[in-house]
C-alpha cells in the first residue's frame, strides 16, 4: 500500500506540473511535448486504479494521434509570435475579468459542496460488479446504455469542432486552379479533340 501510495503521488505530481508547464511554457512544441507527459502519467493513474482499459487508449488515441498531430501541426505554422504578444495589454482586462468569475464560480461550486454519505453507493450502482465482468465490458455496459446519449451529444461536438476548424482554416484564392470532377466527366470529345489534316510532306 505505500509503495502504490507513493507511485500515486509520483504520478499526480508530474501530471499536475506538466498541465502547468502546458500552459506557461512559451514555446508551443514544448506546451505538446508537456501534454503528452501528462497522458502518459494519467495513464498510470488509470493502472492503479484497474482501468487497464482506459490507459491503454488515453496512450493509443490521445497520445498517438492527437498530440502527434498537434506537434505536427505547430511545427508546420507559421506563426509570428512576436506579433501575438503585441495585442497582450490591449486584452489583459477583458481576460482578468473572465478569470476573475471563473475563479469566484469555482469558489461557489467548492464552497457549497456537500459528499452525501449514499454517494458512494450510487455512483457504484452503474458499474458492473468487476468480478462477473471485464474491464473492457463494464465500460461498454455504462457507456452505451445508461450514457449512450451523452456518448452521441459528445460526437456532435466533435463533429462541429471538426466542421469549425476546416472552414476557419479554409482560404480562398484567386488564379488558382481547380479540379472539377463534374466538368470533366461531362465533357464530350467533340468538344476536346481536334481532327487536324496534315498534307503528305507538309509536316505539322
Amino acid at each position: 500500500m505505500i509503495i502504490q501510495a507513493l507511485v500515486f503521488y509520483l504520478f499526480a505530481g508530474i501530471t499536475v506540473a506538466s498541465a502547468v508547464m502546458v500552459i506557461a511554457s512559451r514555446n508551443p512544441v514544448h506546451s505538446v511535448l508537456y501534454l503528452i507527459l501528462a497522458f502518459f502519467n494519467a495513464a498510470g493513474l488509470f493502472v492503479l486504479i484497474g482501468a487497464e482499459f482506459l490507459a491503454m487508449i488515453l496512450v493509443v488515441v490521445y497520445v498517438g494521434a492527437v498530440a502527434v498531430l498537434f506537434l505536427f501541426v505547430v511545427m508546420m505554422l507559421d506563426i509570428n509570435f512576436l506579433r501575438m504578444r503585441e495585442g497582450f495589454l490591449q486584452y489583459l482586462p477583458i481576460g482578468g475579468l473572465i478569470g476573475v468569475i471563473l475563479l469566484i464560480e469555482l469558489g461557489l461550486v467548492f464552497g457549497t459542496w456537500i459528499l452525501a454519505p449514499e454517494m458512494a453507493q450510487m455512483s457504484a450502482l452503474p458499474t458492473p460488479a468487476m468480478a462477473d465482468v471485464s474491464n473492457t465490458e463494464a465500460i461498454g455496459r455504462v457507456m452505451y446504455t445508461k450514457y449512450v446519449y451523452l456518448f452521441q451529444a459528445s460526437g456532435l461536438v466533435l463533429l462541429v469542432a471538426m466542421i469549425g476548424a476546416i472552414v476557419l482554416t479554409m482560404r480562398q484564392r484567386e488564379g488558382v486552379r481547380k479540379q472539377s470532377i463534374a466538368v470533366q466527366n461531362a465533357r464530350r470529345p467533340e468538344d476536346v479533340v481536334a481532327t487536324v489534316k496534315v498534307p503528305t510532306g507538309g509536316g505539322v
